[in-house]
This record gives structure tokens, sequence and C-alpha cells, in this order.
């Protein structure tokens, strides 16, 4: 439950620190004065949607903080999120207290829970655990099939079958979008014919990686291979074929260092390895030069061979590359392509059966799902016309009518809510209803099931009792206080005989300092006075508040 609230800046409300007990509160004040401000920062510190307009004119920022108990039953649930989150639990309390806190900024929004940054996914997770609110505004929502659906469901506690069903149309989805995405990028025929031609084409030159190269380097020999013999030629004579070749050069030197020796060995130390070395290496670059006439095309045929093979390879390449890379890559992608068309009926085949599959899956889950509803359906309903038999119904009826869609995210049931309010009177759906009295006491009905069942610990009430009066509001009162047994009720009313039963009162005054309009919330030690307000004000309201109060401590 809802135990510590502090709120800075927000909005009319300057700053506010509300310690909330268990059981049934009720918030009251005049219209205006702040009430649904104080359940707006309720709802903006679970997670609710916010911005620099909630920010207190003239200040940079607003702050709303509280402090929750965790009944032990959603301990576990919630300790998981939070450890998900990297949060860690309250350092004096452990997992049955947590703290969140939003500070709105003109420029942000930033989210804390036990002091730990967070997503405001993350506190809005943690938020739905702790906080159910139901305003006036929802009855406008229960004439909506749709939303008469979400209701039972949450009694029916369908929320598993009801993911399951989502994630198989999720499924659903995606395959066709990736189907699409298939059938956008397949080629057609004509397509597939030109990609064929150019397979074909590509195939008879077959060109291999570094071959251009090869054939270049062949062709600039071919084409000199006459300088090349020449060349060759005249360097075989220089290092040793001619007479005072090199070679012989250094067969002087040698034996000149040879003398050098013999006359002291220490002064020519290695010379004559240096020299002999040089020797070898002549000889050899002699002999390396002498064979390079051999690794020359002088053929012109061979070389003409050469050169068409050249020609075609730079062909490819102008239509497809213009280098090498781009013409295999080119090839490779045209393969990929051509053979995404060959296989697209085997693909289409699969995206039949995938589907097919999933269809399945989904429609067994659907009937699953719509077995639950109507399971629950029946008990949900007499328990709402007890309620409503409570509340002033005394006739009331209430069925539901169930016709069956396409399956779907949602399963396959579409459910209309039959309202009748008086013995006599034809069952029609709840949006064919005109009175918003019967609407506001028909969601209270539902809404209390429902937090019957739930196990949310703490219910806001934004003035859900509106357009109800006389004895049913003490009807109400007895049904919000009852409620209050079960879990923590913070109710905002209007009507003294649900404020008059309430267990704590707090009270929600807007006034004016200097220029500036400030909404502030109190609690009522003695709520007579404010109770006697509610019913007209004066002396014999408030002699009527006292005996109301009175009665009821009785």
């Amino acid at each position: 439950m809802l135990s510590y609230l502090k709120i800075n800046n927000y909005a009319l409300i300057e700053e506010s620190e509300v310690d909330f007990s268990g059981g049934f509160t009720v918030v009251t004040g005049e219209s205006g004065a702040g009430k649904s401000i104080v359940m707006s920062a309720i709802e903006l510190l679970c997670g609710g949607k916010g911005g620099k307009h909630a920010i207190r004119t003239g200040c940079d920022k607003c702050t709303v903080s509280g402090i929750f108990t965790i009944p032990e039953a959603l301990q576990p649930e919630i300790s998981a999120l939070l450890d998900n989150g990297g949060v860690e639990p309250d350092s004096e309390n452990g997992n049955s207290e947590v703290t969140l806190r939003r500070v709105i900024s003109n420029s942000s929004t930033r989210n804390f829970i036990n002091d730990t940054p967070v997503s405001s996914k993350l506190l809005a997770e943690v938020g739905a655990y702790l906080v159910d609110r139901h305003g006036a505004n929802d009855q406008i929502s229960l004439t909506v099939p749709a939303r008469q659906l979400d209701l039972l469901d949450n009694y029916a506690g369908s929320a598993p079958e009801k993911a399951l069903c989502a994630d198989i149309q999720k499924q659903l989805n995606d395959l066709a979008c990736e189907q699409a995405e298939f059938e956008k990028h397949l080629p057609d025929t004509t397509e597939a014919d030109r990609l064929q031609l150019m397979l074909e084409e590509i195939g008879r030159i077959d060109p291999r990686p570094g071959e251009e190269e090869e054939l270049i380097g062949k062709q600039r020999r071919g084409s000199n291979a006459r300088q090349i013999l020449e060349y060759s030629t005249i360097l075989a004579g220089m290092l040793t074929e001619n007479e005072n070749s090199i070679a012989d050069q250094l067969g002087k030197v040698f034996h000149m260092i040879s003398e050098l020796e013999r006359i002291d060995p220490a002064l020519t130390g290695d010379l004559n390895d240096i020299c002999s070395n040089l020797q070898n290496t002549t000889v050899e670059l002699s002999s390396a030069i002498t064979n390079l006439p051999d690794k020359v095309e002088l053929d012109p045929e061979a070389l003409a061979a050469i050169e068409n093979r050249l020609s075609s390879i730079y062909t490819l390449k102008r239509r497809y590359g213009p280098s090498m890379e781009q013409l295999f890559e080119a090839r490779d992608n045209a393969q990929k392509r051509l053979d995404e068309f060959c296989r697209s009926r085997d693909r289409r085949q699969e995206f039949a059966c995938r589907k097919e599959e999933l269809q399945k899956q989904l429609a067994l889950a659907a009937e699953k799902l719509s077995a639950k509803r109507k399971n629950a359906a029946r008990k949900f309903l007499d328990l709402t016309i007890e309620k409503l038999h409570a509340i002033g119904f005394n006739s009331a009826s209430l069925d539901a009518e169930f016709t069956e869609n396409a399956p779907g995210a949602n399963g396959k049931d579409h459910l209309e809510l039959l309202f009748s309010a008086n013995r006599g009177e034809d069952m029609r759906p709840l949006r064919k209803i005109a009175s918003s009295g019967e609407l506001s006491r028909l969601m209270l009905a539902l809404k209390t099931v429902l937090a019957d069942a739930d196990a949310v610990p703490t219910v806001i009430f934004d003035e859900i009792d509106m357009n109800i009066g006389g004895e049913t509001a003490n009807q109400v009162g007895n049904e919000l206080k009852a409620l209050g047994r079960k879990r923590q009720i913070i109710c905002i009313s209007h009507l003294a005989q649900v404020a008059a039963r309430a267990d704590e009162h707090f009270l929600v005054r807007k006034s004016t300092e200097g220029e500036r309009t400030i909404s502030r919330i109190c609690k009522l030690n003695d709520p007579a006075e404010e109770i006697g307000r509610m019913l007209g004000g004066g002396d014999s309201a408030l002699r009527h508040a006292g005996e109301l109060l009175k009665a009821l401590k009785q």
C-alpha cells in the first residue's frame, strides 16, 4: 500500500507530505481545489505520462516521491522486476518496501526506484503491481465492447492465454512481413532471363581471380620479346661470356687478393670469401638472365590468343565491373537472385506451411482463452449483480453476449455486456444506456468485483461516485468501507455519505497567497465540519454531519 507521498512544485501544489494508512481513505475539497492533482501525482509516480506542463509556474522542476509497502504475496514478482532492472532492495526494509520517485524538468524526466535511475517502462511495470486507478471517465470506456472484454480478462486471470495469442499473432505478422520482403526482392521472369544470360556470358569466359594481371604480364613480355632477347644477350655477355667480362675481372681481383694473403693473412681477413661469393653471384645472375627468353611467348598465335582473352575480360568488366572484384560480385549476386527465383515455388510452399501451422496454433490458443473467459463470465456477472443490488439496483440484471471473430491477438471473442436496470425491461447493450448515473454505479460494481479479485494492494477511485445520491450514496459508502477491509482504498468523493464512512479523511484546500494560488492537503482528525460543508453548509448541516458520524461509529 501507499504509506507516504511527497509532492513538490506539481501543478498548484507547492509542497505537500502525506502519511497514508490502510483501509478506506477519502479525499475531499471544493471543486477545483486540487483533489485530482493529488491523484494525478500518484498516477505519475506509478509510471503515468508526465511533461513539463506539470511543473508549477515559475519553477524549473517538480518532484513526486512515494513509499509503498509491498504485500508478501507480491514480493517475489516485484523483487524479480527490480533485480532484472539492476535495482537493489531497500537498505532497511528489504523487499517489504519500495521507494518510487520522478523528477520532471523542462528538458527531461528522470525516474528512480530506491534511488536507482530506471526507465519509465520499469517504473510503470512496478507501479502496475502497486496501484490500480479508476476515474469517473472510465464509465465512457465501459460502453466499448473491447474494454468490457478487458474487464472480464482481468477477473478471469487470462493474461497468459492472451499473451500466447498475441505472441502467435505477432509470429504470423512477422511471417507476412518476411514473405512480403521476399516477394518484393524476387526477380520476375524477365529479370530472371536477363540474369541467366549474364551468367552464361560470364560462364563462357569464366575469368579467374588474378588472371587479368597474369595475362597483362604475358602480353607485355610477348610484345617486347625482341628487346628482352637483345638485353638478355648483352647482359649475359657483360657478366660472363664476353672477353674481359665481369667474371673475368673478378678472377683477377681474386688473384690479387690471394697474393696479398700470401704476404700477410691477417691483412686480407675474409676478402677472399667475399670475392668468391661475388663470383658465384655473377654466374647465377648470368644464368638467370640467359633463361629469360624461355619465359617469353614468341609465338604470334599464342600472343594473339592472350590478347583475345584480355579483350573478352575487358568486355565483361565494362558490362558488369568496372573492376574484377565488382565483376565477381555481380556474378555471385546474379547467381543468388536466380537461385531465389528458381526456389521461389518451394519458398512460397514453405511460407504457406508455416502460416497454416501458426494459424492452427492460434485457433487452439484462442479456443482455450475463450473457454477460460466463458467459464469465468457467469461468476463475474453474478458477483457484479450482487454489488449492484448492494448499491441500490435491486432489480438490475446483467448478462454477457459472446460472438465469434477470426482468431487474433486478443483471441476470437467479441463480448457485449447486456444490462437492465429495472425488472421487466429488455436487456440492452451498455453503449445504449443513456443514464450516466447507471453507468457510474455499474462501473463501481465492476471495479469493486475486480478489486476484490485482484492482488493490487492500493485501489484509487477518482470521483467514481459521481451522479449518485440519496440512499444509494450510503450503500456505495458501505461497499467502499467493506472493500477497505481487504486492501487500501483511496477515494476522491463529493458525497458526505461516502466521506463519513472513511477510516481516514484528507482535505484539499486552495488558497491565494500574494499573487500565487496554492493547493494543500491535510489530514482531518475531526471531519465533521468538512462533511457539514459537503451536506450544504450551515448549522443544520453541521449538526447533521455530527449525527451521521456518531451513528456510523455506533
